[in-house]
């Protein structure tokens, strides 16, 4: 035998559990099933249930499960703390794997089953918890996006409730006040991003170095922490690019070939975090991502194309900017600019910022300016 390999079925109360092991000639083989709640209680009781049915304690065991909603992540850090390897599996990738198998039924057992021997013939990443930072982080600032996309749905009501063909005061009376509602709560929402983020001072101050390039603000720069766990699992440039949804993928056959585009498969909280600081980093004239956006347009005739190219590069400045502790150096004017963002909540600290002795740009051209130069690896 070369690898245990625990498959977990997540559900809101309960779930499955399939313990399989794999041997030299691949083939795998169920050792045990079991049925636990989704609390304490269950996750003690499976790692006893885990302890009892390994028989070769030297074998390695992973662990791996499907991202359910929220409902993985207790018995995900449960078994994380434990000391157990934690793979976690996207839903669309366990059920086309499952679909591989040639499985007509579907039910949580055989869910269960099927991740098991997933994590028994697959080499899996695995799963790091989120700190405790950054979670409470990304909770506010998804929070503040569903009030804000209420606000607007909301607002779009009440335009239509003032146009239509009966006045119906009562109802776009409670539609004004659902909006005040929604201003309140996106105020105190706005507070308390403020104080996560001043809550950490390490983070504070890289926040405030961030915020040097114009246009960026510190909402933008908190979704984006929130969201990559603060570049915490990346180790160059081009992995963020990737899980931010800014990567191309070509399409092409024989002598078929069809169009490169951007995947947008990834994190689209990002990408629409990025959405109006490139427009700002654009219109307030910054050399370099006004010369990208006026090559870019130039090459595709298309101004949202051009739009995330400067998204993409805004990306990986602040990741540039984040891991290397810097300011923003505008690298074609070789100097930090002079007028600097305005709405930044969080106050100046005393201490004096000096720019490094190596320039920025020459990190930031080295990993991403080529990228830019075809147009068609940015089309939406």
């Amino acid at each position: 035998m070369l690898k245990y390999s625990l498959g977990i079925d997540i559900a809101k109360l309960k779930f499955d559990a399939c313990l399989s092991v794999i041997d030299v000639s691949q083939r795998v083989v169920v050792k045990a099933t079991r049925q636990f709640s989704n609390d304490e209680k269950g996750c003690k009781s499976l790692i006893e249930w885990i302890d009892i049915h390994q028989k070769i304690k030297d074998i390695p065991l992973v662990v791996c499960m499907e991202a359910t909603g929220i409902y993985y992540e207790y018995c995900a850090l449960y078994l994380n703390k434990s000391g157990f390897d934690v793979s976690i599996i996207l839903p669309n990738k366990a059920k086309k794997y499952l679909q591989s198998l040639g499985l007509k039924s579907k039910n949580d057992s055989i869910d269960a089953k099927g991740l098991a021997q997933m994590g028994a013939e697959q080499k899996l990443k695995m799963w790091q918890p989120m700190g405790e930072f950054f979670y409470k982080l990304r909770s506010l600032t998804r929070q503040l996006q569903t009030m804000q996309e209420l606000k607007t749905m909301v607002m779009n009501q009440k335009h239509a409730t003032s146009f239509a063909m009966y006045e119906l005061k009562f109802v776009l009376k409670q539609q004004k006040e659902m909006i005040l509602m929604y201003d309140k709560q996106i105020k105190k929402l706005n507070v308390e991003i403020e104080k996560q983020l001043q809550s950490n001072k390490t983070v504070a101050d890289k926040v405030e170095k961030m915020a040097t390039i114009k246009g960026v603000g510190i909402l933008t720069i908190a979704v984006i922490l929130a969201e990559t766990n603060g570049f915490e699992l990346f180790t160059s440039a081009s992995q963020l690019v990737s899980y931010s949804g800014y990567d191309s993928i070509e399409n092409q056959s024989g002598s078929h070939a069809g169009k490169t585009r951007m995947s947008k498969k990834g994190n689209s909280r990002i990408r629409r975090a990025l959405f109006m600081p490139a427009f700002c980093a654009v219109k307030n004239k910054q050399s370099v991502f006004e010369n990208l956006y006026n090559r870019i347009f130039s090459k595709s005739n298309i101004k949202m194309k051009a739009y995330v190219a400067v998204q993409k590069k805004l990306l990986v400045i602040m990741y540039a900017l984040w891991k290397r502790d810097e300011i923003y150096i505008n690298p074609i004017t070789n100097s930090r600019d002079e007028e600097q963002v305005t709405t930044s909540p969080l106050p100046q600290t005393s201490k004096k910022i000096v720019p490094t002795k190596v320039a920025l740009h020459k990190v930031i051209n080295s990993i991403d300016v080529s990228q830019f130069d075809s147009s068609p690896y940015l089309q939406i």
